[in-house]
């Protein structure tokens, strides 16, 4: 049997089995005496404790470094996690393209990019163009650099007809885009949603999903889709339904939102939009994870209000759009002390899969020559999105209840204003949450400032915040549609445009089902709480 170390042999364990006993271990030789050291004396005693208690400080004072410089590592690797995982952006029709341009032309400002992709490197550059520290922090969420340095954004324009893909094009941002990031038809939806779903828009759709294809290869971590559209456009609408469909089945995991353009109550751009908006909510609440939601009568009233513009240009309303998408994107984008991923947003707004559309509210909203004269602190701005006419749809808030609210703050914000702010919120009367969500509020605090372009009628401040809210009062506004969506089906008008072009009558009154479903969700939301 073999030895092992300490005497131990091999099978020694089987001694309780009759087996004999283990050797004893051979005993330790004696160090010869010449080997001893002499005792030490008095002054060897302090001196080595002297040495121990120096050896000691500088061993903590290197813990405290290697500690700090762990903690700077974590939270870089930390900021680098969550950051690098990109997000594409879709925009579709007239009105995705036209707010993607405001966008993106905000995005641009805020990083330093100028309008060929290259970034401003040098101080006097960022100088003079008024940039800040923070905004070249991270490029790569929406943002791809190619060899050369040039920044192209993950973004793809999709129309069904060449005219406003045609601005983009020839515009400023020209050389920002690869030219297979512009697509375009050649023949228009003409605000018909069987066009854009079924005739006109099949025939785009494969080349869509190739390009869509190509970007999320660019991406080492695809974390969602940013779609922006109108929902009473031929395209925004029909186009966007079946664009959809596919996703949910090319990437059925990661997050897909929409910011969408709701109809109007008074201001309507067709006389179709009922039919279009209705048959689009119906894919809409199957295959989107989360819907903003805008409309343009809020927003031109809110210009001519709070920025004493009496006619509001395209330019102006949409500017006015980016400044909420930007603060919706700036965590994603930025580094901050509460950011919040794309995720969060239907985890924390969304309490069931259907009840996806929540309200959106931005402030202060004031314009250059009013912004001198005021100071607008962090309970201030809090309380101004609790304000009807900060809303961004035509819908008193005050009429329903909060199921959840984000609030989404930027710049100069400090999370002890932030909770003194919401718990005033939760004080007020006119404030009511439903019963079954104590918290209700999801927080996030980025420390970028907002930034405005130049020669806008926006005035640049300090610090702003945006706040999507999820509130059963938005039943009111779905009720409007289908009343509106009732009176022209009862005769069954116009519907020979949308059967002609491929769609089953059946069609109509299976998304009218559903936005009658989808009104009940809220209203049991309501009476139960």
């Amino acid at each position: 049997m073999s030895q092992k170390r300490g005497g131990a042999v091999a099978g020694c364990p089987g001694e309780r089995r009759g087996r004999a006993r283990c050797p004893p271990a051979p005993a330790r030789q004696q160090v010869p005496a010449s080997w001893k050291l002499p005792p030490p004396s008095s002054g060897d005693l302090k001196m080595a404790a002297a040495q121990e208690s120096a050896n000691w400080r500088a061993g903590r004072e290197g813990l405290k470094n290697i500690a700090h410089d762990a903690s700077n590592i974590y939270s870089l690797l930390t900021f680098y996690d969550l950051f690098q995982k990109e997000c594409l952006s879709i925009h579709i029709g007239q009105a995705g393209i036209q707010i993607g341009d405001a966008c993106w032309e905000l995005y641009c400002l805020e990083h330093g990019i100028q309008p060929d992709g290259v970034i401003l490197d040098s101080k006097q550059d960022q100088l003079e163009n008024g940039k800040t520290e923070y905004t070249t922090e991270s490029f790569d969420t929406f943002f791809c650099e190619t060899r050369d340095g040039k920044h192209v954004p993950r973004a793809l324009f999709v129309d069904l007809e060449p005219t406003v893909i045609e601005e983009i094009r020839a515009g400023k941002y020209r050389s920002l885009y690869h030219p297979e990031q512009l697509v375009s038809g050649k023949e228009d939806a003409a605000n018909n949603y069987a066009r854009g779903h079924y005739s006109v828009g099949s025939e785009i759709i494969d080349l869509v999903q190739e390009r869509i294809r190509k970007l999320a290869e660019q991406c080492d971590g695809l974390q969602g889709v940013l779609i922006f559209r109108s929902l009473g456009g031929g395209t925004g609408s029909g186009f966007t339904s079946l664009l959809m469909d596919r996703l949910s089945v090319d990437y059925i995991k990661e997050t897909k939102l929409e910011f969408s353009v709701y109809p109007s109550p008074r201001i309507s751009t067709a006389v179709v939009e009922p039919y279009n908006t209705v048959l689009t909510t119906h894919s809409t609440i199957e295959y989107s994870d989360c819907s903003f939601m805008v409309d343009n009568e809020a927003i031109y009233d809110i210009c001519c209000h709070k920025l004493g513009v009496e006619q509001p240009s395209h330019a102006t309303i949409n500017r006015l759009l980016g400044q909420v998408v930007s603060s919706l994107t700036a965590s994603l984008r930025f580094e901050g002390p509460l950011n919040v991923d794309l995720i969060e947003f239907q985890t924390n707004l969304v309490p069931y899969p259907r009840v996806h559309f929540p309200m959106t509210t931005f402030a202060p909203i004031i314009s250059a020559d009013k912004a001198y004269h005021e100071q607008f602190s962090v309970s201030d701005i809090t309380a101004a999105c609790f304000e009807f006419s900060n809303q961004l749809v035509k819908c008193d808030p005050q009429l329903g209840k909060y199921i959840a609210c984000c609030l989404l703050y930027r710049g100069d914000v400090v999370p002890k204003e932030v909770n003194s702010a919401i718990a005033a919120m939760k004080a007020r009367d006119s404030v009511r949450f439903v019963d079954w969500c104590p918290t209700g509020f999801k927080v996030g605090i980025n420390r970028q400032s907002p930034m405005v372009m130049p020669g806008g009628d926006l005035a640049r401040v300090q610090r702003a915040v945006c706040m999507l809210s999820n509130t059963t009062a938005i039943a009111k506004a779905w009720a409007r549609l289908g009343h509106k969506f009732d009176l022209m089906y009862a005769k069954k008008a116009f519907l020979h445009w949308y059967i002609t072009e491929g769609m089953e009558q059946g069609e109509f009154s299976e998304a009218r089902e559903d936005l009658a479903a989808l009104e009940k969700d809220y209203e049991e939301i309501d009476l139960n709480s």
